[in-house]
């Protein structure tokens, strides 16, 4: 689908990968919340970034889980979990996560909104967030998006200049963000993500260490009884179509590279009577690398989404190498549902 009018400027590639600043927030209307790990009051609320009176807000942006640890030997070893406030956040429906090697957690919401803030770890385990930030996704001319149709954000990736990239579905594409305060330029999408439902489109967006896109549709079926959605692989004019084919009854969720040039892809199931479901597949590098059009990739299960752990929405996946092991980090979508929550799950990838 061709941009819309004011949101025209399109993005292309940087010839060179400088570090991504931190976010500065000099001259800027966003509202910030530094917050202490544990759940203390709020030191800045929105009211004096905006010139209203200073009062603290008692606010807890997130408190630990109390999870039972997963049976040793596994491919995953679980850290712990938060569950996050959405009030404090001032919104929930996160959709899609990142975690970097600093410990920067970055998330956005399917309600046009993006967050960030530090992940606070105790002897290895999350006990909290701080140094929050939220802010409006924005379109290519700076002018926040609207909830629905054009601020349907549902995965997000990186790349190595730092640049974030957004994916929508409802209006199917993807922006490229500077800074996600910023404008969004529009992206040429992988060909053929129009015909994509409403609610089929671009869940997974992953940039491997190859520098190609792994892009995946929720619902867009290569052919009938194929069992496969529509993937694809490269980038904007190089795009490869493929396929992703997830375990019956599952979808693809969100996609989140490897460190040796794998990936992974989180899958989720729903149904009326078993409620939420979801897992955690691997795909090797190999058999990226390998892809040739028309393939068809599909994961091996590392991890199953069921007690002791919490179960709900989750819609998010991060992969990063810190120190001398990967971490992997979920996040659920609560859908603004009182029965939701929206958690955060970490853990550590067993090699080998």
């Amino acid at each position: 689908m061709p941009p819309r009018p004011g949101s025209a400027r399109r993005w292309s590639a940087p010839r060179s990968s400088p570090e991504a600043p931190v976010p500065d927030p000099a001259g800027r209307r966003w509202r910030r919340r530094s917050l202490l790990a544990a759940g203390l009051a709020s030191v800045a609320p929105a009211a004096c970034v905006l010139g209203g009176p200073a009062t603290p807000a008692p606010l807890a942006p997130a408190r630990p889980l109390d999870i039972d640890p997963l049976p040793p030997g596994g491919p995953l070893t679980l850290l712990g979990g938060l569950e996050l406030d959405d009030e404090a956040l001032g919104f929930g429906g996160l959709s899609a996560l990142h975690l970097d090697a600093g410990l920067r957690l970055t998330a956005v919401s399917d309600l046009a909104f993006w967050m960030t803030a530090r992940l606070d770890l105790q002897g290895g385990r999350p006990v909290g967030l701080s140094d929050l930030w939220t802010g409006p996704l924005r379109d290519g001319g700076g002018r926040p998006l609207q909830r629905g149709y054009a601020g349907d954000a549902e995965s997000l990736a990186r790349l190595p200049d730092g640049t974030w990239l957004v994916g929508f579905e409802r209006w199917h594409r993807i922006r490229a963000y500077r800074r996600l305060d910023g404008p969004g330029l529009y992206v040429d999408p992988p060909p053929g993500l129009q015909r994509a439902s409403n609610n089929g489109g671009l869940e997974s967006l992953a940039v491997l260490a190859d520098g190609r896109w792994l892009a995946i549709a929720e619902t867009l079926p290569l052919e009938e009884g194929a069992g496969a959605t529509q993937a694809w692989l490269g980038g904007p004019g190089r795009w490869t179509g493929i396929g992703y084919r997830p375990a019956e009854g599952f979808y693809a969720a969100d996609a989140a590279p490897l460190p040796d040039g794998g990936a992974l892809v989180l899958e989720r199931s729903f149904s009326l009577f078993g409620g939420f479901g979801g897992r955690l597949v691997r795909l090797a590098a190999a058999d990226l690398h390998q892809a040739r059009p028309g393939a068809i990739l599909q994961g091996e299960e590392i991890l199953r989404i069921a007690a002791p752990l919490p179960v709900d929405n989750f819609e998010g996946v991060s992969a990063v190498r810190v120190g001398d092991r990967t971490l992997v980090a979920l996040v659920s979508d609560d859908n603004q549902n009182f029965l939701q929550r929206t958690l955060l799950l970490l853990f550590t990838l067993n090699e080998g």
